[in-house]
């Protein structure tokens, strides 16, 4: 998920009514945007915003809701929760608003003010919508705000007007009115979501390359200072293994970072990150964020560096009216998946044997997927718009697309361990503090191109990195991940070398159902899908005999041997036939340790287990303690 690249400077101002300001100068800055927003019927998930323009010049002017958001890279329809709209000029007589699509309002003739007003519903709590009820209120700025058209420059301030109880967390600058904050354009503004809730902060101050910074972890929960202060003490050993990787935390705006998190029944899984903050919400009570949880915090924060700053060039500027395609989602997202777990690792808050076993799950779902016959992590990164939380009445076909998640965290797997083996002392560390100091300091955007010749520049070996790419970037290839492992002690075997495999477990039957159900749809080269069976259809029998559970089918497995078939009854779509099923070895692979394996570990494997997946040095300045407040 990514957010916006954008300046550090903000304005404070204070705010003003619809015509009270004079209009400005010749060649002044034109007037900010003044918002504000309040939650009278919150129990129905409604607000109250409005937005004033002025100094605006003369002719029609066209209010719009985004359709895109920093973080996502799919259509999000956000107009179609706005409603009751309408506007009042300087002077406050009612506007006539022109409706010719569905994704905004215009304004034909104007003083130069315009205010419009309307209603807002919201009721998902997750880092792409708006939730509102009376307990808080979570907003996504393009799900919440609409904007004039051609008016991005403008600095922008907005007033919230919280329920009683309620504080304001947000990434926006503070000004001396504790419920006004300031942006200073829309692509700020868009990208800095907002809590409004009786929620718990934890701070702590952690170095960068010129001045620290503050980490304030905002979090909306059942009331349990214990838990809130266990998960503070987890996330600051989290964020300082990752300030370790750089060297260095970013250069925050305003001096500070602000997690925005919400452990409440109501709200829905999620992580999105931001520039200056990032959102964290899950139905699970903040007593069962272990390890799984803080994962979730380690992916955003890791963000901050990796898509944040080191930024793909089409990511910018966002356009907030279209999907935001890039080729390099594999390490913009792939790689923040491979260091998400591994920094919780190395903090000391995962045990080893739980983040083999999840490293074990990703590596075998990437090794067995038969989408990548279908398209390079390139490919499968620009599939994005399709698929990031997008939706559509017809169906896709599933085996063609393997998410870029996985597949580039597996593509960083692969380095990491291919530069341990063949250049001493590099690691996939040296990688990311070479694209910070080549993109992320200097925030100047990359391309494809330039990933590939900062790979030249970390290990001298220009050869290398173009092997490296034409193999795993720009085609679909992996490399034998057995001997790479094995430099840490770690056996890639199968998960179950013996068991006959079918390539999928229908479901039980229902109602009036006979038979079992293929839930999913079948994958090309299993056996399922060569005996001609697919999503929806029956299996009646095997071998004259009916199936009626999926014990019975787990039976008949493990009564088979690879190599063995057998003859299935099945019913597709109203007609029954006959189909042999000709059962293969299951290709599950599993990573174990050494010790679990029954194997040796040398002295060289444990060293270079520790220098991978050990903590990193930790300067003292980054533990300072938490702070409540």
């Amino acid at each position: 998920m990514t957010g916006l690249i954008l300046a550090a400077t903000m304005l404070a101002a204070t705010p003003a009514r619809a015509g009270q300001l004079a209009a400005p100068l010749p060649n002044a800055a034109p007037a900010p945007v003044d918002y504000d927003i309040a939650f009278p019927n919150a129990r129905h998930h409604e607000a109250q915003v409005s937005v004033t323009y002025r100094g605006l010049p003369a002719g029609p002017v066209r209010f719009q809701m985004a359709r895109s958001s920093p973080g996502r890279y799919a259509l999000h329809e956000f107009a179609k929760n706005v409603y009751a709209v309408s506007a009042v000029d300087g002077a406050g007589h009612p506007l006539t608003l022109g409706r010719s699509d569905p994704y905004g309002w215009s304004v034909a003739r104007h003083d130069g003010t315009v205010t419009l007003r309307y209603t807002l519903f919201g009721d998902r709590g997750d880092g792409t919508y708006v939730q509102i009820d009376t307990s808080h209120a979570r907003l996504n700025i393009p799900a919440t705000f609409l904007w004039a058209v051609g008016q991005d420059d403008r600095a922008i301030r907005v007033r919230f007007h919280p329920l009683p109880g309620w504080r304001i967390a947000t990434q926006l600058a503070p000004t001396s009115d504790p419920e006004i904050f300031t942006a200073r354009d829309l692509q700020f503004f868009m990208d800095s979501p907002v809590e409004l809730s009786a929620h718990d902060v934890r701070s702590w101050t952690v170095p960068g390359r010129t001045t620290p910074y503050t980490i304030q972890l905002t979090v909306h929960h059942g009331r349990s200072a214990a838990d809130m202060d266990r998960f503070a003490a987890m996330a600051q050993k989290v964020v300082a293994q990752q300030i370790a990787i750089f060297g260095e935390a970013p250069p925050f705006d305003h001096g500070r970072y602000t997690f925005l998190a919400d452990y409440m029944p109501q709200v829905s899984g999620d992580g999105m990150e931001h520039r200056n903050s990032t959102v964290i919400s899950t139905p699970r009570s903040l007593a069962a964020a272990k390890f799984q949880q803080i994962q979730t915090l380690s992916h955003e924060f890791f963000h901050s560096w990796n898509v944040e700053r080191i930024r793909p060039a089409e990511l910018e500027p966002f356009d907030f009216t279209r999907a935001n395609p890039t080729p390099s989602l594999w390490l913009a997202e792939g790689f923040t998946q491979y260091y998400g777990p591994l920094a919780v690792l190395r903090a000391g808050e995962m045990p080893l044997d739980a983040y083999v076993e999840q490293l074990s799950t990703t590596l075998n779902a990437v090794l067995n997927t038969p989408a990548r016959a279908y398209g390079s992590p390139q490919e499968m990164s620009l599939r994005a718009p399709f698929v990031d939380a997008a939706q559509s009445i017809d169906p896709t076909n599933p085996n063609i697309f393997m998410s870029y998640y996985p597949y580039g965290a597996i593509i960083a797997l692969a380095l990491d361990l291919e530069l341990r083996r063949s250049f001493p002392g590099r690691t996939l560390d040296d990688y990311m503090r070479e694209l910070w100091r080549s993109f992320g300091r200097t925030e100047r955007s990359y391309r494809p191109d330039d990933l590939r010749a900062a790979l030249a520049r970390v290990t001298g070996d220009q050869a290398f990195a173009d092997r490296f790419f034409a193999r795993s970037v720009d085609a679909s290839g992996l490399p034998d991940f057995a001997p790479l492992l094995a430099q840490a002690g770690l056996t890639l075997r199968p998960a179950h070398p013996k068991a006959a495999w079918a390539g999928g477990t229908p479901m039980s039957p229902s109602g009036s159902e006979t038979g079992l159900t293929l839930g999913g749809a079948t994958a090309p080269g299993t056996p399922l899908y060569r005996a001609g069976l697919d999503k929806g259809d029956q299996i009646i029998a095997a071998d004259d005999t009916p199936l009626t559970t999926v014990e019975a089918w787990t039976a008949l497995l493990a009564g088979h041997q690879p190599g063995d078939t057998i003859t299935l009854t099945v019913r597709q779509r109203g007609m029954e036939r006959q189909a042999t099923l000709a059962l293969v070895a299951d290709p599950g692979v599993e990573i174990v340790p050494n010790e679990r394996a029954g194997l040796s570990v040398t002295a060289a494997q444990q060293r270079f287990r520790r220098s991978w997946l050990g903590p990193r040095p930790i300067p003292e300045r980054i533990a300072e303690p938490v702070a409540p407040r």
